[in-house]
């Protein structure tokens, strides 16, 4: 059956901060799950920096992250590169991309590797980079390649390559910050919400119009059960700068009390940050979404209710997690396909599905997925190093 949305299905990482080697499957809900320090964070920030490369700037990217040398894994030995991989499908859509990146001294850097392969209308097209000059491609007047940047970011308009570059470039990551939302700030662009939540009140504002109504009144609801009382979160505009107001049922009061976010909880505004991830479209619409630890600064009765809103947005995106909450995964009908387990020996992360007797523990309803990670035993499958990144790239090739 075709998928109805743009998704990741497969995420081949080599040398990516801690992550050595990495071959993980993905559905539309995933719960990425470990301790803290484990590596979570990495894998997502892989998909991050692809995105970020693809929509805008590879090199502005990599110097948000202190340049190419802070992503490439350190290790002993000589490994001057990472690279990153992607499968993916769609609406008739299906492909891989892949680019590795090779790192010179002095933090410099350059594209090694380049390789967009996909099909759409059962037509099939591709194109390989290497070391900054088009080695092959199926398309003609594809533009100049850049050593310092992506390919595929110039092809945002080209009809082979636009659906790939739509939904790769579209992949958003967040991890909404509190502190952030709670400023008051001049009136700000909502189309897409920022990685810190910072302009959730334009964000909101613009789900709440005629197009949104619907994912407006689904964010409130959840809300509304996260926190008791409360009737309603709206934009609020004073002298051209704007803030978060929300309204909250007193007793014995014909209104409701209103209090700007200065005024409210962190795990208030957490949640609310984490909704309008989940169900405010991104500037390229309804794209992947990963949050970070979304469960964090909410009371433990409140994440059963968070849990029912990943699944719920879940049917319309794609859904990436982390966690390292028992309570998030204490649930009997958490499917075993739907959690990947995170760990990390000697400062290097392994990601992968449940090893057997976790697996056949959850399969068999003898436990939850929470309970084992309490008891350290929601550990990943082991597997053989190399085996499984190689297979990739000799499918990448044949692509």
């Amino acid at each position: 059956m075709q998928p109805s949305h743009f998704r990741v299905t497969r995420v081949v990482l080599r040398q990516f901060r801690s992550l050595a080697e990495v071959d993980v499957s993905l559905g539309d809900l995933v719960f990425l799950v470990g301790p803290n320090g484990a590596g979570k964070s990495n894998f997502l920030d892989a998909l991050r920096l692809l995105s970020q490369g693809v929509g805008s700037s590879l090199h502005d990217a990599l110097r948000e992250r202190g340049g190419a040398a802070q992503v490439r894994r350190r290790a002993p030995g000589r490994r001057d590169r990472f690279s990153v991989r992607l499968e993916f499908e769609g609406p008739d859509l299906a492909g891989a991309y892949e680019v590795q990146v090779a790192v010179a001294r002095g933090g410099g850097f350059r594209v090694a590797r380049e390789h967009c392969a996909v099909e759409s209308g059962g037509r099939r097209a591709s194109y390989r980079v290497e070391d900054g000059a088009l080695a092959l491609s199926t398309e003609r007047r594809l533009p100049a390649a850049d050593p310092q940047g992506l390919l595929l970011a110039q092809l945002g308009r080209h009809a082979a390559f636009r659906a790939a570059h739509a939904g790769l470039a579209g992949m958003c990551a967040f991890d909404p910050d509190p502190r952030a939302m709670r400023v008051v700030r001049p009136a700000q662009d909502g189309r897409a919400l920022l990685h810190d939540g910072s302009n959730a009140a334009a964000v909101l504002y613009r789900l709440g119009r005629a197009a949104g109504a619907e994912e407006h009144r689904r964010l409130e609801s959840y809300l509304r059960q996260i926190v008791p009382g409360l009737t309603s979160v709206r934009r609020r505009v004073t002298g051209g700068a704007e803030t978060l107001e929300f309204g909250q049922a007193a007793a014995g009061a014909h209104r409701p009390s209103r209090f700007a976010a200065g005024s409210v909880s962190d795990g208030t505004l957490r949640a609310l940050g984490v909704l309008l991830a989940l169900f405010a479209p991104a500037a390229g619409g309804q794209g992947v979404v990963a949050v970070e630890e979304p469960e964090s600064a909410l009371h433990p009765a409140a994440v059963a209710v968070l849990r029912q809103a990943l699944r719920d947005a879940s049917d319309r995106r794609q859904v990436l997690v982390t966690s390292h909450s028992p309570e998030m995964l204490d649930d009997e009908e958490l499917p075993v396909a739907q959690v990947r387990a995170v760990s990390s020996v000697e400062g290097v992360t392994t990601v992968g599905e449940l090893d057997e007797p976790a697996a056949f523990t959850l399969r068999a309803g003898l436990g939850t997925a929470g309970a084992l990670l309490r008891e350290g035993s929601l550990v990943p499958r082991p597997s053989t190093p190399g085996t499984t990144i190689e297979s990739a790239r000799r499918r990448g090739q044949r692509g």
